[in-house]
């Protein structure tokens, strides 16, 4: 819905609340999301004390806000392909295994970040 009358604080704004009630609802209805947010939170500190330089730094909690990210698009996905129907359908499926091996490649890819810099901080 574009509002011709919108200005551009009246835009952020409206940007701020979606997300907002986006954060909300993922927290509320995707328990993937929760568990990824609570190792996370546990996680970022030990990242923050691993890593020796900003780019490491940069990189730590980069690859775990990848992760948040990809889930919040596997939600949407989700959430997008049962409101078109309830009936099971092959592309239905296909959408939604996408999504999961997306958020799987995601996570992956956080693991190797982190495993590299745990192995460069104590293994060399």
């Amino acid at each position: 819905m574009i509002d011709k009358n919108e200005n551009i604080f009246g835009h952020i704004q409206n940007a701020v609340i979606y997300s907002i009630a986006g954060f909300k609802a993922a927290w509320n209805n995707e328990m993937a999301f929760r568990t990824e947010t609570i190792v996370i939170a546990i996680m970022l500190p030990i990242g923050i004390w691993m890593g020796k330089t900003v780019v490491e730094w940069a990189l730590l909690i980069g690859s775990c806000m990848l992760v948040l990210i990809t889930e919040l698009l596997n939600s949407a996905v989700e959430n997008v392909v049962d409101r078109i129907s309830a009936e099971r359908h092959i592309l239905s499926k296909q959408a939604k295994d996408l999504g999961s091996a997306a958020a799987a490649v995601s996570m992956l890819t956080a693991l190797i970040v982190w495993g590299l810099i745990a192995y460069e901080r104590f293994m060399r």
